[in-house]
Formats: structure tokens, C-alpha cells, sequence
């Protein structure tokens, strides 16, 4: 069974669903019931137009729930006339079923949980799996986010920007589970690029294969993390990095800049030296001011202030981050704490020699960690300045 030609399927079948009136929800659940039709049966008698099959099998069930539930009556009049089967149409409406997962409506979780239901075709047992939910949970989730969406017209240009934060936030959510999230992000972002001609799709995905192609450096054997510097650069994956550049220098060249544009190109600096040592830091500080103006973000900012310790020495870094107006370790402000702050004030701290604060501060950026692994790596890296003081 070739589960890839499925999940490349799903969307443009759901679409063609949704297109002849069927709501969202019941047009989903039909697909997913000829998904799993075609798990049973496509590998004894494999269809010659998989598509068309798939389109045909999902409206029959739409069309027995339909008429199976009161609740429904009054869609019998769209739905009396089944469509005689024959090749799908060539018509591709998935782009139209992006726009609709990453509806206003829906949170950020639920938009993402969508999407890789909907358009990445994955079950809700794999999408519990990759984020470490039971999958009644993720299943009452992906419900939720359905019901909200069903009725709506997308009569309105859809925003692409809150298209790509999503497929971002599906992006960031790692590796966990038996679906590697990255991957599928990928794939996903790959899907829009070639439904949508937009310099910011093209920058995300640039983004993507660049940080995915530091994936096997970014950890020991034994799981821990390792940072930027330290990773051993010849198990980066030239060809990713390659494709990533390709693709990023063909958006730069629109000249319409947008900050995932930005964060690519940072990326490419950092996978463009052959050693830590070699990177082109005063470029990369030129690159977040860009994404400075472009967002002013206190996370981006947070990421300039570390390209500016490299570039300038660290305690303009430390002056950089100074300016940081939040409520973190070491600051006056009153907003909320900008993630990784203290982590970030430690490292600059350790490389201005003063090991006392900086071993402090890593301590309490393990406190704030979001995950083990982070957690962890901040715990030995106080532990290790502590070890040195004592000495």
C-alpha cells in the first residue's frame, strides 16, 4: 500500500467534496472511511485513476450519512444526484483547504491539528502520537476545530500568512512520535509552493531545509542537545542545504522581503561557514535588524543581541539585551518574559567572564525550559561553570 500516494490524495479529494456542498465535517469523514476502504482494497485490485476512485467511494459515504441522518434532511436536495464516476476533475482546490484549516476561528493547536488531518492526511492516532496526547484527546481536538469550520465560505482571499504560521508551528513541533512533524511540514510547505506563487512560501520552505538539514548534528548519541558550534558539520546535509539556498536566493530575488525571507537567510549564513568560527556574524546582526524592522519581535531582538556579542564582543551583546523591555532575570520591564532570556544573558555573561552570574542564570533558564532535553543541556552547562569556580 503506498501510503504516500494516500496522504497526497487526501486533500484534493476532500476539496472535490467540499466544491459539490458536502460541510467540512462530513465531507472529512467520509474521505477518512475511503481511506480506510482503500487500505483493504487496493492491494489485491489496485485502481487505475486512484483518485477518481478515492472521490467516488468518499461521496457514496457522504451520501449514506447524509440520508442516514434527520439532522440532515435538507441537504437532500443538493446531494440526490450522485455524479457517475469517471477520472476526478483536474481542478485542485487544496489550497482553498489551507485557507479554511488556518481559519481565524480555530486556536493555534487546533489549526495545526487540522491541517495534518485534512491536508497532510495523517489519522488522529498518528497526530496524537506526534504530539504526545492520548488520541481521544486529539480526536475531540480535531472535532472541535471541524464543527468550526463547517459553513464557512471562503468567498475572501485567504490570509497567507496565517497559512505559513501554521505550517511553521507544525514545523517547530520536532521529531517526536512515529510521524516526524519536520518532514511533514516540509512536505506540506512544498505542497503550497507549488499551489501558490508567494516570495513568503518560498522563504519558509527555504527555512525548513536549512534547519532540517542540521537535524542529525543536533544531538549525541546519548540524546543530549548540542549547540549551534559545536555540531560536527559533516553530518549536515549538503544536498538540503543546497536546495534551501536555491530556493531562498529565487525568493530574495522578487524583491518583496518578508521575515521568513529573513530567517532563511540567516540560516544559509550559518550553513555557509565551514566552522563555527567562520561565520559571517556582522551580516547575520545586518539580517536581524531587517527582521527587527520587519517585526519587531522581542524573540528576534532576543536573537539579535546573541549575533551582536558575536559580532562586537559580549558585552554589547549584553547592552543589546539590556534593552529587551520584559520581565526576565535582569530586566526592569513589565511585559511578559521573553522565552530563553536568562540563557541567552547567561551565555553572554559566561563569555564576559563572569562565571558566577552566568552559572546562576543557566540554572534559572533550566527552571524555565520548555522541554527535557533543553532542561537538561542548561542544568550541565550551570553545573560545568560551577565545577570551574570551584577549582
Amino acid at each position: 500500500m503506498n501510503e504516500a500516494l494516500l496522504r497526497s490524495l487526501t486533500p484534493s479529494v476532500l476539496a472535490v467534496l467540499v466544491r459539490r456542498g458536502a460541510d467540512f465535517a462530513a465531507a472529512e469523514d467520509a474521505v477518512q472511511e475511503a481511506l480506510v476502504e482503500a487500505v483493504r482494497v487496493w492491494p489485491a485490485d489496485p485502481p487505475r485513476d486512484p483518485k477518481g476512485w478515492l472521490v467516488t467511494v468518499a461521496w457514496r459515504r457522504f451520501l449514506d450519512a447524509a440520508r442516514a441522518d434527520a439532522a440532515r434532511r435538507r441537504r437532500e436536495d443538493l446531494v440526490e444526484e450522485e455524479p457517475p464516476p469517471g477520472p476526478a476533475p483536474a481542478v485542485d482546490d487544496t489550497l482553498r483547504l489551507y485557507f479554511l484549516c488556518a481559519h481565524p476561528s480555530l486556536t493555534p493547536s487546533s489549526a495545526v491539528a487540522l491541517t495534518l488531518r485534512a491536508v497532510g492526511g495523517l489519522t488522529t492516532r498518528q497526530i496524537a502520537r506526534a504530539y504526545l496526547v492520548p488520541e481521544a484527546t486529539m480526536a475531540q481536538r480535531i472535532s472541535r476545530a471541524k464543527r468550526t469550520v463547517s459553513g464557512v465560505r471562503l468567498d475572501r482571499p485567504g490570509d497567507v500568512a496565517t497559512v505559513l504560521r501554521v505550517l511553521y508551528l507544525v514545523f517547530n513541533e520536532g521529531y517526536s512520535g512515529d510521524v516526524d512533524l519536520a518532514a511533514e511540514a516540509i512536505r506540506l510547505t512544498r505542497q503550497l509552493a507549488a499551489a501558490v506563487d508567494h516570495p513568503e512560501v518560498a522563504g519558509l520552505l527555504a527555512l525548513m531545509l536549512l534547519h532540517h538539514a542540521r537535524r542529525a548534528a543536533r544531538t549525541a548519541p546519548d540524546g543530549s542537545l548540542v549547540p549551534l558550534a559545536e555540531q560536527d558539520r559533516g553530518r549536515w546535509d549538503t544536498g538540503a542545504i543546497a536546495e534551501g539556498v536555491g530556493v531562498l536566493q529565487a525568493a530574495l530575488a522578487r524583491d518583496r522581503l518578508g521575515e521568513f525571507q529573513a530567517q532563511a537567510a540567516i540560516a544559509a549564513l550559518h550553513a555557509d561557514a565551514p566552522t563555527a568560527e567562520e561565520t559571517d556574524w556582522v551580516q547575520i546582526v545586518e539580517w536581524y535588524d531587517e527582521l527587527v524592522r520587519l517585526t519587531d519581535s522581542p524573540v528576534v531582538r532576543l536573537n539579535r543581541a546573541v549575533a551582536v556579542g558575536e559580532a562586537d564582543g559580549p558585552r554589547a551583546g549584553l547592552a543589546a539585551l539590556a534593552a529587551l523591555d520584559d520581565s526576565s532575570p535582569g530586566s526592569s520591564g513589565g511585559g511578559r518574559p521573553v522565552p530563553r532570556r536568562a540563557a541567552v544573558a547567561a551565555y553572554l555573561h559566561e563569555r564576559d567572564g563572569d562565571l558566577a552570574t552566568a552559572a546562576r542564570l543557566y540554572a534559572e533558564a533550566a527552571h524555565q525550559a520548555p522541554n527535557l532535553a533543553e532542561r537538561d543541556h542548561l542544568t550541565r552547562q550551570a553545573a560545568r561553570l560551577n565545577a570551574r569556580r570551584r577549582r
